[in-house]
């Protein structure tokens, strides 16, 4: 899943990105409004974190932005401890959830896949899809024979993607923007040899590719 981190404490941030990056999530980072703002409208992020307190503006009016543009993945808003009246506003300008600052990175990640998975409309940390279940947690995946196999980090986020939404044909480019953040430079044909990767796992027949669009997921 692709992550949009909004903070301008460097050190933190630092922090954050590493261990999100842990636990699944292709993370880009910026410390200002002004580009929060942009990368908001012209990415495709699966959910985003957003701190109030920013050098050059207000959250809440990047938030506030976003709706107004129909930016509509979720956001986890960022708050000073017992300022109620931030998580008010911030639940009202469109934030689905917040997190008084000091806070343990492992409640912040509960709390973004717990917002995630609402907006997908699944209850549980698991993404099934036929006889294949996928934990978030443990970023393993459980064959309808009992068998769990680990996965690495990316083969986790391509296989969450292709599974979140069965029979979705996703293109290259599509799946290239969940894996990967800004800063990194993947060779064009790394999706190919994930793909060929996971095939071993689930089978050829379920992961098929659409000459000239790109891959889905059969149930």
């Amino acid at each position: 899943m692709r992550l949009l981190l909004v903070e301008d404490d460097r050190l933190l941030a630092e922090g954050l990105e590493s261990q999100l990056e842990k636990a699944g999530f292709s993370v880009d980072s910026t410390c200002t409004a002004r580009e929060a703002e942009i990368l908001g409208k012209q990415e495709d992020y699966r959910v985003g974190v957003l701190d109030l307190g920013l050098p050059d503006g207000n959250g809440l009016d990047v938030l506030r932005q976003w709706r107004s543009n129909n930016v509509s993945f979720p956001v986890l808003i960022l708050t000073a401890r017992g300022d109620w009246q931030d998580k008010v506003n911030g639940l009202k300008a469109g934030a689905d959830d917040y997190l008084a600052k000091p806070f343990q990175t492992e409640e912040l990640i509960a709390r973004l896949h717990a917002i995630v998975r609402r907006s997908e409309g699944r209850p549980q940390s698991h993404v099934k899809a036929g006889r294949f279940e996928l934990d978030e947690n443990r970023q393993s995946l459980k064959l309808d024979d009992g068998s769990e196999h680990s996965l690495t980090g990316t083969e986790f986020r391509l296989l969450r993607c292709l599974m979140s939404r069965p029979g979705h044909v996703f293109s290259k480019e599509q799946l290239m923007e969940q894996l990967y953040n800004l800063n990194d430079s993947p060779n064009e044909n790394v999706i190919e040899a994930y793909i060929r990767r996971l095939r071993k796992l689930v089978g050829a027949d379920t992961i098929t590719t659409r000459r000239g669009q790109g891959y889905l997921f059969n149930v």
